[in-house]
Parts: structure tokens; C-alpha cells; sequence
């Protein structure tokens, strides 16, 4: 195995308590504070609101096009700030590809700590966000910056898809089979990152990873065997998964031996390498998912690890589920499994 990745002598990441997608609030305490969100009746032309969590809000412009708008920004995952921005744009470009979209612009939302951080530094922020906007054929239009306790960096971004292309989260159908394009362990990675336990070859498929744009959900909206689709963040692959099941108002099961792991990923959470937000996104929707009673809980850290900019959930028909594998692999998404189905029953998560 090759070495740790080396201490830089000034660490990006000792600026923020959290990291990534890790820094979100949880499931529970979300939901709260949006129980009492004005209802999006009156606007008949928003098409996705905040009724289900999904990725991003869809607004009709014309019956025909619509305008996908999205937001998301986090503190330091990794100390290199050009890897840092790089996933931080991909990431929030991402809500548009899971809506089915096609991103057109963004903006960046900058915060730093002004005399803990040098213009350098921040610069290659910048830059490493821009690099990612290229390679989704976008401008960085604009933006705003201010004066923060800690580091955060992010973008909005704005896409288009037409009104009959748009995947939500909440239009899974039962017997639909369930794809995950990326494979899982972003946190449990950052988790060792962060205590310099991470060796270099993890680091480098971390980055590949997190950097890897979900251009493909544009293309798989195009399939009308896709149903629904959500990218897997903040919440892991039971949290998200979830969120598929209450709007569908449908039963998911998950098949834990199929969900791809990274390469180290076992080894390093048996090691004890957790993010807090594991724990917390288990304690806020753990009620709702079932698990076999000799489950270890190293499986479950697993499955409720923060993914920072992960992969595409994908439900579609389940006969056309193993082509559709094919083809996400073929595109540049090599670890993309099918993982688990969608059945009338009970609303919530299984995991088998």
C-alpha cells in the first residue's frame, strides 16, 4: 500500500469543524425547520419545490422548457484548494444532472476568514471551481464573497430541461429496479484524510471520484425507462434512498452486498474511521429503516456515510435495468450497480 498522503504545512481543512457534504444539517433537524414552509400551490409554474427534499427547485417557463435552479456550497473536504474547488463545483452541479437537466451557468458563493487564508490560496479555490464549470460547458457569471469564520465555497447553478425530461426523486414506480452510479466512502475517506491516515492511492481515487461530473443524468432522463433520480450526498445511501421512498410513498429495499464500495472503504471504517454525520443522519432516520437483526455496524457506517459530490440513484424499469448499467458504465461511471427495487408495501427502507 502506498504511503499517507504527507501533512501540508498549512492544512486547509484546520479551518472548518466539518467538511464536504458531512457539514449538512441532519434529515431530522431539516425537516423541522421546513414543516412550516409556505405550501407552492399559488405558483402553479414551480414544478419541484421543497415538498420532497429533491435536488433542486424546476420552474416552467413555457409548458415546454423549464429552469432548474440549485445551491450548494460546504467547507473543506481536502487541504489542496484547487481539489477543493474542483469538488465543490462539481457537487453543486450536480442537482441539475439529477433532475435530468442540463447546467447553462453559475455563480460562486465565496466565504473566507480574511488573514487566515491568502488571496493565493483562495484564488486556486477559484480556479479549481472554474476548471470544473468548464468541463460542464458553463461560465462562472458571477457571484458573491464575504468575510466568514470559516471556509466555505460553492455555487448556484442554473440549467434547463425540458418539462417532459424532468426526474424527480418522488416518481418511482413499483417494481422499478434501483442503479447507484458511484461507489460509496467519500466520508469514511475524509474521516482518515483528516486524522493523515488516508494513504495516496485512497486520496487519488477520492478525488477522481468527487471530481467526476454526473453529466449522464442528462442523458438518462432522455430514456423513458427512468423513472426517478436523486444523487446520494450528505444524507448516504439510506438517507437518500429514503427520500425516494416517503415521495414515491413506496417500499425500498436496499441489497447491501451490491452497493459499491470504494477501494479501502471496509477496511478503513473497521478501523474507526466515522464522520459525525454518519452517526447523526442514523440517528435522525434509523427509525425508519429496517436492518437484519445481525447487521454489523460497520455496514451500516457504510450505508450512511456522507457522499461529497456521489453518485447518481437511478429507479427505472427493472427489464431494463442491466442495459441502462451497461451504458452509465460505458460513459465513465465503472463502479455504476444495480442495488436494490421498489415495491408497493409499508413506506420506507429495507436493507437486505
Amino acid at each position: 500500500m502506498s504511503q499517507p498522503v504527507t501533512e501540508q504545512p498549512f492544512r486547509l481543512t484546520s479551518l472548518a469543524h466539518g467538511g464536504g457534504c458531512g457539514c449538512k444539517l441532519a434529515p431530522s433537524v431539516l425537516q423541522e425547520l421546513l414543516a412550516g414552509a409556505p405550501a407552492a400551490q399559488p405558483y402553479a409554474q414551480l414544478l419541484v419545490g421543497t415538498e420532497t427534499g429533491d435536488d433542486a427547485a424546476v420552474w416552467d417557463l413555457d409548458g415546454e422548457t423549464c429552469i432548474v435552479a440549485t445551491t450548494d456550497f460546504f467547507m473543506p473536504v481536502v487541504d489542496d484548494p484547487d481539489h477543493f474547488g474542483r469538488i465543490a463545483a462539481t457537487n453543486a452541479i450536480s442537482d441539475v444532472y439529477a433532475m435530468g437537466g442540463t447546467p447553462i451557468m453559475a455563480l460562486a458563493i465565496l466565504g473566507m476568514p480574511l488573514g487566515k487564508v491568502d488571496t493565493g490560496i483562495v484564488r486556486k479555490i477559484l480556479e479549481g471551481g472554474s476548471a470544473a464549470c468548464a468541463a460542464a460547458g458553463i461560465p462562472v457569471a458571477g457571484g458573491h464573497s464575504i468575510d466568514s469564520v470559516e471556509p466555505i465555497y460553492g455555487l448556484a447553478v442554473i440549467g434547463t430541461v425540458r418539462k417532459a425530461l424532468v426526474r424527480r426523486n418522488a416518481d418511482a414506480r413499483p417494481g422499478d429496479a434501483l442503479i447507484l452510479t458511484k461507489a460509496v466512502g467519500v466520508g469514511v475517506y475524509s474521516a482518515a484524510f483528516k486524522k493523515e491516515a488516508l494513504s495516496s492511492d485512497a486520496y487519488d481515487e477520492m478525488i477522481a471520484s468527487t471530481t467526476l461530473l454526473n453529466k449522464v443524468g442528462s442523458a438518462l432522463a432522455k430514456d423513458s425507462a427512468v423513472h426517478a433520480m436523486t444523487d446520494v450526498t450528505g444524507f448516504g445511501v439510506i438517507g437518500h434512498a429514503l427520500e425516494v421512498a416517503r415521495g414515491s410513498k413506496l417500499a425500498v429495499t436496499i441489497e447491501a452486498d451490491r452497493v459499491p464500495l470504494m477501494a479501502h472503504a471496509e477496511a478503513l471504517v473497521r478501523q474507526g474511521f466515522v464522520t459525525g454525520a454518519s452517526i447523526r443522519n442514523w440517528a435522525s432516520y434509523g427509525a425508519e429503516a429496517r436492518l437484519p437483526a445481525d447487521f454489523p455496524e460497520w455496514r451500516r457506517h457504510l450505508l450512511t456515510d456522507p457522499q461529497t459530490s456521489g453518485g447518481l440513484l437511478v429507479s427505472c424499469a427493472p427489464e431494463e435495468a442491466d442495459r441502462l448499467v451497461e451504458e452509465i458504465q460505458a460513459a465513465g461511471y465503472p463502479n455504476a450497480r444495480r442495488i436494490g427495487a421498489v415495491a408497493e408495501g409499508p413506506i420506507g427502507l429495507t436493507v437486505a
